[in-house]
């Protein structure tokens, strides 16, 4: 069963401009990270292993080569994402995850990247295991479906809303499952991986959320690990 991710264009397509007061050199010469990719960068310890699975056009990559001189490795399924990846002189391979995740031997990187492609995998139980097998941590984000902006698009339009962070309205997203914080948290219980760290995040802005996560988080950020 093929795994379907989002595509580039869609997903990476610049919908999260930097903060315009951000005008120093350094942000100008790296590339521009969206909130959620700004905070599993921050969570990466310089010099680690990192495989980035869906890395799109390989944003994340090229920043944490720059900035934490990384081993990266990326996995992306559309071709014009790889290409992209392979011009900037990341090391990235054409593939879905279902099928390229058993090639890689227990813990052969520090940390897994999982940005905004769990609501479109054919089965996160397999996917959260393989990606906790094959990292020594994992960092995953999602749109929080949970957020009371849905929540009131819901009961006042009776019409499913799209994620809170406006990537796709459902009938042009493939597969998308929506969940919350929530949902996530008590999955990862069901699943016996341990969640070592979270980050919650509202508006364009990336502001951090402190409390009533599950209502005014519009994207969440987990660092999971195997519970041995």
């Amino acid at each position: 069963m093929t795994v379907q991710l989002p595509s580039v264009e869609t997903l990476h397509a610049g919908r999260y401009a930097q903060n315009p007061g951000q005008t120093t050199d350094r942000a100008q010469a790296q590339p521009r990270l969206r909130p959620d990719l700004r905070v599993i960068a921050d969570l990466i310890a310089p010099g680690s292993r990192v495989f980035d699975i869906g890395c799109g056009n390989g944003d994340l990559l090229a920043f944490l080569k720059a900035e934490r001189q990384v081993i990266g490795r990326g996995l992306e399924l559309s071709e014009s994402g790889m290409l992209t990846c392979v011009r900037r002189g990341l090391s990235v391979r054409q593939g879905n995850l279902e099928t390229s995740l058993p090639d890689y031997p227990d813990h052969a990187f520090d940390y897994v990247v999982l940005s905004q492609t769990i609501p479109f995998v054919d089965d996160p139980a397999h996917t959260l295991a393989e990606i906790v097998r094959v990292g020594e941590r994992s960092l995953v984000s999602f749109a929080n479906w949970g957020h009371w902006r849905s929540r009131l698009s819901l009961l006042l339009t009776g019409r499913m809303p799209a994620a809170p962070t406006d990537l796709q309205p459902w009938h042009a997203s493939p597969r998308a499952r929506a969940l919350t914080i929530r949902d996530f948290t008590e999955f990862c219980a069901s699943q016996r991986i341990r969640v070592l760290n979270v980050r919650f995040l509202a508006g364009k802005h990336a502001r951090p959320i402190t409390w009533a996560s599950n209502l005014l988080a519009t994207v969440a950020v987990f660092e999971l690990t195997r519970w041995e």
